[in-house]
């Protein structure tokens, strides 16, 4: 399967039509009032116009976790055990590049031959050289050092692609935001996935309300850190298996 080859290759594929066009517009509509909002309160942060913990921003931003395309490449590349580590908005204004246009990585660990994150860029809109489509170096998720300035640019290539195609990618590959010098803004999702065993950027199954967390399917629980939380008293730790807070089979 060629996704599989350019994923453990180049470290990076597109799994293209992923969203529906109707989805793309009720993710979009969240988005922008979730994004109006934070730079309300937010604009004096160094990555200010960045919605962070995008499922409490809206029901589609929600389900979203749900996808049954998202768990399936997540399962091949990752684990089908794997939780979310962070879910943010990725966008670029008009004439603008932001915080993730510096060249880096998403997984500060290596450790050869292992993956222990991967990433998922859903575009709201088309990836176009012109708006910044994201800029990555081929093959980079394989060696330890970030590459300089230099190296990267010369040999980095564009993820162009249509808005509702799903970019997934080795958390280890050296990418950056490019520059948005059009006069419309660019916008999309990033879902950054990793083990079970370890802990996510937020406390998930805390941090969004129960109301919200019932209406998940399975796939989404899982997602969230649902079959992974930790017991907080020996009654909690010593709950019949059927509703246990950690889950057996969870890697």
């Amino acid at each position: 399967m060629k996704t599989n080859e350019d994923f453990m290759k180049n470290g990076i594929s597109i799994i293209p039509s992923v969203l529906s066009i109707d989805l793309i517009s009720k993710l979009k509509c969240e988005l922008l009032q979730a994004t109006e909002k934070n730079l309300r309160s937010n604009s004096d942060r160094f990555d200010k116009g960045m919605v962070h913990n995008c499922m409490i921003h809206g029901e589609n931003l929600l389900k979203l976790l749900d996808h049954p395309i998202l768990y399936k490449y997540v399962s091949i590349f990752l684990d089908n055990s794997s939780i979310v580590y962070a879910y943010q908005s990725s966008t670029l204004f008009p004439k603008s590049k932001n915080y993730g246009s510096r060249i880096h990585v998403d997984c500060p660990r290596f450790i050869e031959n292992y993956i222990t994150n991967i990433g998922v860029i859903f575009p709201l809109d088309d990836f176009n050289i012109d708006n910044g489509a994201t800029l990555y170096l081929p093959g980079s998720h394989l060696k330890k050092n970030i590459p300089d300035e230099n190296t990267f640019y010369k040999n980095a290539k564009q993820v162009v692609c249509k808005k509702g195609d799903m970019i997934i990618f080795n958390a280890r590959l050296v990418h950056a935001a490019g520059e948005n010098i059009t006069n419309q803004g660019r916008y999309a999702l990033t879902i950054n996935f990793c083990r079970s065993y370890m802990r996510q950027r937020f406390d998930f199954p805390r941090l969004v309300p129960e109301e919200m967390i019932s209406q998940l399917g399975n796939i989404g629980k899982q997602f969230l850190g649902m079959n992974v939380r930790v017991p907080t008293s020996l009654k909690e730790f010593y709950l019949p298996e059927e509703i246990r807070l950690y889950k057996s089979g969870q890697g």
